[in-house]
């Protein structure tokens, strides 16, 4: 958190722990995320929030995806700032603030170009008519997300949302309302843009020290950025549930994709793709045992995945395995991970299934 801090700094931080806080685990980023100086967390549901605050967290919780109209109730109960962008969704609000006597903060998604959530410029002047409709419902934020700026170094689209925003921004203002803060700065925002940083930021995936995107990482660098601000918190183990020694011409696994070419020892580890290890893996991937490579042979099963030992030598029942992180000098990382199953790292990690327990190191 020194760097996001660093990168803010004097801003508010709104720090990303939906999906389970990327796959890290909410309870354990709440623990850990208590101690710095973060004003938020934001967050995709109010049953996320219901978690966040049972595990502590008593700072302001920004809600960043929709809540149902009949679960409203849970923005007073547990004092959430909820995204906004639906007419029904602030007449429900203003009415709950009516009937509770409390005021509600609210933060309203201008839609820049990204055309997900957010209000559109044609319905702005309408929805900022009806918060104004209601004395209870205070605007805490207006904000907005970049469609385009992780996947490319050419960012005239981020230019492009960005004036979008300022200019909606400034129509917001002049239809009568006045909010407290402007949020864009996404992770790769925050690490390049000054000017989409406002009052608060929203850094997701960088707060767990991952890049976006290689292409951002080569933005910040060519910009002159100073190597190695970000460093992967997590790292993801099992063990060795069985040993065994294979022929030559066997089989391994479903299908009958792996065929040995000479006598194969293979160590059965019991993780697969209900984990969150990807079945694209299959014959692709490998982990490391004693810091050293261990391919994966045959088919990711659902709770399974066979990995090649032959030339591992002393491996033992139970052996630790890493599946994601650093073993001595070798280590797979997210961003490897990701290209073998052709997807992002965003998707690694936060797939990660809730159930495997995570422990504060």
């Amino acid at each position: 958190m020194n760097t996001i801090r660093g990168l803010a700094g004097k801003r508010k931080v709104a720090v990303a722990v939906k999906a389970n806080a990327y796959g890290h685990g909410l309870k354990e980023m709440i623990s850990l995320l208590r101690a710095e100086d973060v004003e938020y967390i934001a967050v995709h549901s109010h049953g996320e929030a219901a978690s966040a605050r049972a595990f502590g967290w008593d700072r302001n919780i920004l809600v960043v995806g929709y809540i149902a109209l009949s679960d409203l109730q849970a923005v007073i109960d547990l004092d959430l700032e909820p995204t906004v962008y639906n007419t029904e969704t602030i007449n429900r609000l203003g009415q709950l603030a009516k009937q509770s006597n409390k005021e509600i903060n609210i933060h309203l998604k201008l839609e820049t170009g990204t055309n997900r959530q957010g209000v559109e410029e044609s319905r702005l002047e309408k929805v900022s008519t009806a918060i104004k409709k209601y004395p209870g419902l205070h605007l805490r934020g207006v904000s907005t997300h970049f469609a385009n700026i992780e996947d490319t170094t050419n960012h005239e689209y981020a230019s492009f949302q960005l004036e979008t925003f300022n200019r909606l921004t400034a129509a917001v203002r002049r239809y009568g309302l006045k909010p407290d803060l402007r949020h864009t700065a996404c992770s790769a925002a925050l690490l390049l843009f000054d000017d989409t940083k406002f009052e608060l930021v929203r850094p997701g995936i960088a707060a767990y020290g991952l890049w976006p995107s290689k292409e951002t990482y080569l933005s910040y660098r060519l910009q002159g950025g100073s190597n190695n601000i970000l460093s992967p918190i997590m790292t993801w183990k099992t063990r060795v549930a069985q040993i065994k020694e294979v022929p030559r011409d066997a089989f391994v696994g479903y299908g009958c994709t792996y065929r040995a070419t000479s006598k194969t020892r293979l160590a059965v580890l019991p993780v697969g793709y209900y984990d969150g290890y990807d079945r694209s893996l299959s014959n692709l991937a490998y982990v490391l045992i004693k810091g050293k490579r261990a391919p994966v042979r045959g088919r990711v099963c659902m709770n399974l995945i066979m990995v090649d030992i032959t030339d591992i030598k002393g491996v033992r029942l139970e052996e630790p395995v890493v599946l994601l992180g650093r073993d001595r000098e070798e280590m797979v990382s997210a961003d490897q991970i990701a290209d073998w199953a052709k997807t992002v790292n965003y998707e690694i990690i936060s797939r990660i299934c809730g159930n495997i327990p995570r422990q504060i190191i």
